[in-house]
């Protein structure tokens, strides 16, 4: 009995690890395809709307792919000045960014900021979903570490650029400048961009608060680093 027990223990076993790298193959499978083709959607994009139709609003979808050759330097540097100013020297985590969000997490009790990286938040849009658990995290280092080693810093950043969200149904670069300026990416202005950059911690919100006092003071920030950032 004991000896059926141990078989039937490492069977399961075998056939969760099985499972397990059957679904990173997968995503692997995705991030090499995706170096040369690019993603229709995104698993972020797919969970709000699916949250939208749960709410009984029937969504509307404004996204549409852009060149990275095409989208304004002004609008890149703005990303990378708000969200990752240390994205062409790391190698998918700055360590330093997660210590100090740690700290601050730490002394306000809650979650209030994370630390990650625009490479860790693309692995994230991609594929998961937004909940914070111990296997997500886990799954977001692994899916990063594919990313920065099948893409170059050039590619990660133009998915990221059309897959990110900026507003209620709003998905990148080109579809969330014709929507709050009515201009094509490639000719967005330092201003423009910087506000854009500004709302990314929370879209839906500043969709709806477009003049808040805060957005403002965040956009002059991000204003003032964006001369000194490089982008790929």
């Amino acid at each position: 009995m004991r000896k059926f027990i141990k078989r039937c223990f490492w069977r399961a076993f075998l056939l969760l690890v099985g499972v397990v790298l059957a679904y990173q193959l997968w995503i692997l499978g995705h991030v090499v395809y995706w170096n040369s083709y690019n993603p229709s959607t995104s698993a972020f994009m797919r969970n709000q709307l699916d949250a939208l139709r749960h709410k009984g609003v029937t969504p509307a979808l404004h996204t549409q792919w852009m060149p990275y050759e095409r989208i304004s330097p002004h609008l890149k540097r703005a990303i990378i000045a708000a969200e990752d100013g240390k994205f062409l020297e790391h190698e998918g985590f700055d360590f330093e960014a997660i210590q100090k969000a740690y700290e601050k997490n730490l002394k306000t009790g809650r979650w209030a900021a994370g630390g990650s990286t625009i490479s860790q938040q693309l692995a994230k849009n991609l594929f998961l979903s937004s909940e914070k658990t111990p296997w997500r995290k886990l799954q977001e280092a692994v899916i990063t570490l594919m990313l920065e080693n099948v893409m170059s810093k050039r590619r990660i950043l133009e998915i990221y650029l059309n897959v990110i969200e900026w507003g209620n149904g709003v998905f990148g670069a080109e579809a969330a400048i014709r929507y709050y300026y009515g201009i094509s990416a490639s000719s967005v202005t330092a201003e423009q961009a910087a506000r854009l950059a500004a709302m990314i911690p929370n879209p839906r919100f500043y969709d709806r608060n477009r003049n808040t006092p805060w957005l403002s003071r965040k956009t002059d920030i991000i204003l003032s680093r964006m001369a000194s950032t490089q982008i790929p």
